[in-house]
């Protein structure tokens, strides 16, 4: 069986973590700062799990996470 090819947009968005969930970033990060509490950007920076419905899909284009 041939390697399988990792899709190199998804690899940059998401990871697994150990407990394997995928992760991803909040929208919006980078945007119109100025204009945002500090409390909102803080809010940018953690990350989030991927909705259930979304999993199989994105985990599709990273065979090897």
């Amino acid at each position: 069986m041939p390697k399988l090819k990792t899709h190199k947009g998804a690899k940059s968005r998401f990871h697994m973590t150990g407990n394997g969930k995928l992760m991803r970033a909040k929208c919006g990060k980078s945007h119109f700062r100025r204009r945002k509490a500090p409390r909102t950007k803080r809010m940018y920076d953690g990350l989030v799990a991927v909705a259930g419905a979304d999993v199989r899909r994105i985990s599709r284009l990273l065979p090897y996470a």
